[in-house]
């Protein structure tokens, strides 16, 4: 018997099509720029290493905008989104995703504060966002520099326990958390 279609928009039993692309395709750019930083930590400035790095301004900036629309279609969709669960695991999943929602937002937010206050032109895909300053905005830049690459390291954290926590759900619990992401139905626990 062939698999319903999946729903535009989110439903109780699994996230919709829109859901589905807009968490596949930041997973997938986050992980673009977190092995780009990678590369650059460990073999420095190489040229391999600087077409993942000179490729990190425009990827965040694309990112921070399907993190916004991520958090704006999660809102739309919050009355009819699958449950979390109930009882100590369901509360971990909300704080989880909770942490990573905000990790994912403060980080380009932090990027972006400090390109503001940048004696550095701020124009990702040549289109100029923020002129260079002639004297920097030291708080702004500052906090971007103390907590940009740090919170991108703590949401790679944040990731693996979110990869770690699906793996949990699908081999104990085998309750079909996977399904609702990437299969074409949930099974049913």
């Amino acid at each position: 018997m062939p698999s319903p279609t999946v729903p535009l928009r989110d439903t109780p039993t699994v996230y919709g099509r829109v859901t589905r692309v807009l968490h596949w395709s930041i997973a997938a750019l986050v992980l673009w720029q977190l092995f780009g930083m990678t590369l650059r930590l460990i073999f420095g400035r190489q040229p391999v290493v600087s077409f993942f790095v000179g490729s990190h301004q425009p990827v965040g900036t694309v990112l921070f905008g399907l993190i916004l629309l991520r958090v704006i279609w999660a809102f739309a969709n919050r009355g009819n989104r699958p449950s979390h669960g109930a009882g100590l695991v369901g509360v971990g999943a909300r704080l989880g995703h909770l942490a990573l929602y905000t990790v994912m937002l403060v980080v380009p937010s932090v990027a972006l504060l400090r390109a503001w206050g940048s004696d550095r032109v701020f124009a990702p895909f040549g289109f100029q966002v923020f002129p260079a300053r002639t004297t920097p905005v030291e708080w702004a830049v500052g906090l971007g520099d103390a907590l940009h690459g740090e919170l991108g390291w703590v949401l790679a954290l944040l990731i693996l326990g979110h990869v770690v926590m699906v793996g949990l759900h699908e081999g104990m619990w085998r309750d079909g958390t996977m399904a609702r992401m990437a299969g074409s139905r949930a099974r049913r626990g």
